[in-house]
């Protein structure tokens, strides 16, 4: 798909992408350069948008709790002594 600029340096993007990304009027989009010379656009959304994404625990976890694993973790972790 292609897609001609404008003197102002304006493009239409093209139907098939616009439905493809979820792209209404009004919406936003970001470009990002790599560094091969490829330009990759998305859309902009709202931070709200990742509300739900995670289901919440059925009880928060005490700062006790996550003490005792990341404790159990590092220990789990260390290098033993006196083996080879």
């Amino acid at each position: 798909m292609e897609s001609a600029l404008t003197t102002k340096g304006q493009a239409t993007i093209p139907k098939a992408i616009r439905e493809h990304l979820g792209l209404k009027p009004g919406d936003r989009v970001k470009f990002f350069l790599h560094p091969d010379g490829s330009v990759v656009l998305l859309p902009k959304r709202p931070v709200s948008v990742l509300r739900g994404i995670v289901r919440p625990r059925r009880r928060p976890v005490t700062t006790d709790e996550m003490t005792e694993a990341a404790a159990a973790g590092a220990a789990a972790r260390a290098p033993r002594r006196g083996r080879r």
